[in-house]
């Protein structure tokens, strides 16, 4: 059995020599008992999945995604509850009469089906406008980068 800081010629000193008894002799050992060697380069590693755009731009887009949902929601949606709390609070008022036979509780849920329209509307204008170019502009960067790959 050898160890880290034995050679052939100079066995360890808790083993006896073949021939002989066991060295007692201080010797000065290197760090070392072989020449250091050189480390080796690291290996660059390509990563797992392709970066797809930058950090920042990915979390812009979702911040206008964020914001586009939310507008077109409460649009739709804050009429919707307007209109049931004045349902509930307020039956005097969505029964009086406004034009003809139409009572104003029945002209406030018929104006539904067009805010319903506006928020539709809503949606696409800030898709076009905000988050569109933002998402062409992800789409660029990784074409770019699809094409240094290739």
């Amino acid at each position: 059995m050898t160890d880290a800081f034995s050679s052939p010629e100079h066995p360890p000193r808790h083993m006896a020599p073949p021939d002989g008894p066991a060295l007692h002799s201080s010797r000065s050992y290197a760090a070392y008992p072989w020449p250091p060697q050189p480390l080796p380069e690291p290996e660059r590693r390509t990563p797992r999945s392709p970066a797809h755009g930058h950090h920042s731009d990915l979390r812009t887009l979702r911040g206008a995604y964020r914001w586009q949902r939310r507008v077109a929601t409460f649009t739709a949606l804050g009429y919707f509850t307007l209109f049931l709390v004045l349902s509930a609070l307020a039956p005097s008022l969505m029964t009086r009469t406004v034009w003809g036979g139409l009572s104003t509780g029945l002209l406030v849920g018929l104006l539904q089906v067009p805010v319903t329209c506006l928020s539709i509307g809503l949606y696409e204008y800030t898709a076009r406008r905000r988050v569109d170019p933002i998402a062409d502009r992800i789409r660029r960067h990784a074409e770019l980068d699809a094409k240094r790959r290739a």
